[in-house]
C-alpha cells in the first residue's frame, strides 16, 4: 500500500526542519507516542535504530525504526531553495513501512511538507487490516501532520487533548 499526504506550515523551512528533527518535541505532536528511544546511534541521524511504541486506542504497536536518510545533516543553516529530506523504515510484527518526508519552501514564511508512505504486510491478520482499512493509515498520517502544524504554529500539545 502506498499513499502521499501533504500540508503547508506557516513557518520558514529551517524552523520546521529543526522542530521536526528535535526528539524533545515528539511527544508534543506525535499522538499516541509511548516510547521513542535510540538503541544505537544518535536520534534522527542516518543509521540510528530506535525502539518505537505507539498506542492507538486499544491497539499497541512496537517496532524498530531505522533512519535511512537525512539531508542536509546540519539543520542550523539551510540554504534558500534547498529540499530537506527525512526518511525512515519501521519494522514490527507483520509490518514493514517506509516514510519519505520532503520539506520545501512554499513561500517566504511557509513550508510544504510532503510525506510519501509505503506499507507491506505479512501474516494473515495484518494483510487483512491493510486490505480492509487502507484509509485509516492515510488518515493517521495526516492527523500526525496536522498535530505537528498545530504544535509548530500555535504551540498546541496533543498530550492535553
Amino acid at each position: 500500500m502506498k499513499y502521499t499526504v501533504s500540508i503547508e506550515i506557516a513557518l520558514p523551512l529551517e524552523r520546521v526542519a529543526q522542530l521536526l528533527a528535535d526528539p524533545a518535541h515528539m511527544p508534543k505532536w506525535l499522538r499516541g507516542l509511548v516510547v521513542h528511544e535510540p538503541l544505537s546511534g544518535v536520534h534522527g541521524h542516518v543509521g540510528t535504530e530506535s525502539r518505537v511504541v505507539m498506542q492507538m486506542g486499544q491497539q499497541k504497536f512496537e517496532g524498530t525504526e531505522t533512519i535511512t536518510r537525512r539531508e542536509p545533516e546540519d539543520l542550523s543553516e539551510i540554504p534558500a531553495g534547498s529540499v530537506v529530506h527525512f526518511e525512515r523504515e519501521i519494522v514490527g510484527d507483520g509490518m514493514w513501512s517506509a516514510a519519505r518526508e520532503r520539506l520545501t519552501e512554499a513561500g517566504p514564511e511557509t513550508t510544504l511538507w510532503v510525506s510519501e508512505n509505503e506499507y507491506r504486510f505479512s501474516g494473515v491478520m495484518m494483510r487483512l487490516v491493510g486490505f480492509l482499512m487502507p484509509g485509516a493509515f492515510r488518515k493517521q498520517s495526516l492527523q500526525h501532520m496536522e498535530d505537528f502544524k498545530a504544535f509548530a504554529e500555535l504551540g498546541q500539545d496533543v498530550r492535553g487533548s
